[in-house]
């Protein structure tokens, strides 16, 4: 199962009174594992910086200057996200702006209903607690110490985190290797457990390997058993 962790950093809070996205991240998870695969995009927002946003994310329009337009980088984000599960923090905000810059690019809209919020999950699992990114880190002693401003990749790295925590808990112990196929719209692997180094001690006691072969040779000769 192909999942991908997202979130982007805006103008502002609507993209009805012109503001746009200036950054997107994206992490790609397969059966809830992190793959190393991921999206990261700034984007020029063809409009001013408010002070307000720029103290959010730290993002000048001096920076953003020379980075491309939405238009530009729209097809090779669809193409990254297909039709996988979208993993985002209050998804409502985000969804709202990409589909309003896809519309207005004329690329096709991104269904509400392949967005997860995990937000809603924290909510109804932490009723009436602070569930803001950084206090579910808090929450579940995830390192956030390098979240000094807001930044779409960093923010999608740290969520993924979050989420695996929300949906039952990170199993370090079960590390296995996902052995991915090329990309398609929705991605499979196969589980291949790490070799053990050497061979498990046998566990029969000497009496018991003794009563086997006994009881093996008592038989029929045709047996499946007595066969090399």
């Amino acid at each position: 199962m192909r999942e991908i962790v997202l979130d982007t950093e805006t103008t502002g809070l609507d993209p009805a009174t012109g503001d746009r996205i200036v950054e997107i991240g994206a992490v790609e998870l397969i059966n809830h594992m992190p793959t190393g695969e991921v999206y990261h995009q700034y984007i020029n927002p063809e409009r001013d910086m408010p002070a307000e946003a720029f103290a959010v994310h730290g993002l000048s329009m001096e920076f953003l200057s020379d980075k491309p337009v939405f238009s530009r980088v729209a097809k090779d984000f669809l193409e990254f996200i297909g039709k996988s599960r979208l993993i985002i923090h209050n998804a409502a905000f985000d969804m709202k702006f990409l589909n309003a810059e896809l519309e207005w690019c004329s690329q096709p809209k991104i269904p509400m209903g392949q967005a997860l919020d995990t937000l809603a999950i924290a909510r109804k699992k932490f009723a009436g607690a602070q569930n803001s990114l950084d206090a579910l880190c808090r929450r579940f002693g995830i390192d956030n110490s390098n979240r000094t401003l807001h930044g779409a990749l960093l923010d999608s790295e740290i969520l993924a985190e979050v989420y695996l925590e929300l949906i039952g808990g990170r199993q370090p112990d079960f590390a296995l290797k996902v052995v991915q196929n090329e990309r398609a719209d929705t991605v499979g692997g196969d589980y291949i457990p790490a070799v053990r180094p050497r061979p498990l001690p046998a566990m029969r006691s000497e009496e018991e390997t003794a009563a086997h072969d006994a009881f093996i040779k008592a038989l029929d000769g045709d047996s499946l058993w007595n066969t090399d």
